[in-house]
């Protein structure tokens, strides 16, 4: 077995990882994840240190090696921290308000959108144009994010629609008189 480029990945206080055949549990203070992860990787748990290694070096198994460790370092991360996302929307009447666990964004349809309230994810509106978008599921706070984003994403002229906070929108020159 390599263990060439194998990081090992240190558990925080109050997280506990169980290793079953073909599946990683990560349990932590803000919940719990679970995840199927290839069965050539072999993970393995020696005093709170989670170390993935591969069975050889060709170039499938070293890419599944890289993702089982960050799969399972981000599982870490989400139940010991949390992730978020960041979303601003800017024109002119646009904006969005919290509804109930859900979400309601004005953005210039002739009805507003709404964003049914999601398990693990929780919806938060500091001000009418910014919403965060948090959970402990890396995944899951990304495509529910990219989701309010589809629905108005910015235009190059004027820059309206819903971009994420570090998003740098090209903008174009448009049409001279």
């Amino acid at each position: 077995m390599s263990r060439i480029g194998n990081k090992p990945l240190a558990l925080p206080e109050g997280v506990t990882v169980e290793v079953g055949p073909g599946r990683v549990d990560v349990k932590g203070p803000k919940g719990e994840l679970s995840q199927a992860i290839d069965p050539a990787m072999t993970v393995t748990l020696d005093d709170g240190v989670v170390t993935v290694s591969r069975p050889t070096d060709r170039g499938p198994h070293r890419a599944l090696h890289g993702l089982t460790r960050s799969l399972i370092a981000n599982m870490v991360e989400g139940v010991t921290n949390g992730f978020e996302k960041k979303l601003e929307i800017q024109g002119v009447g646009y904006r969005a308000k919290a509804q109930g666990k859900g979400l309601e964004l004005s953005l210039g349809f002739s009805h507003p959108v709404s964003i049914p309230p999601v398990e693990g994810i929780e919806f938060d509106v500091p001000q009418p144009t910014e919403v965060i978008v948090r959970g402990i599921d890396k995944q899951q706070v990304g495509e529910i994010a990219a989701q309010i984003r589809r629905h108005r994403p910015p235009e190059p002229y004027k820059g309206k629609g819903v971009r994420y906070a570090d998003e740098q929108v090209r903008r174009k020159v448009g049409k001279r008189a």
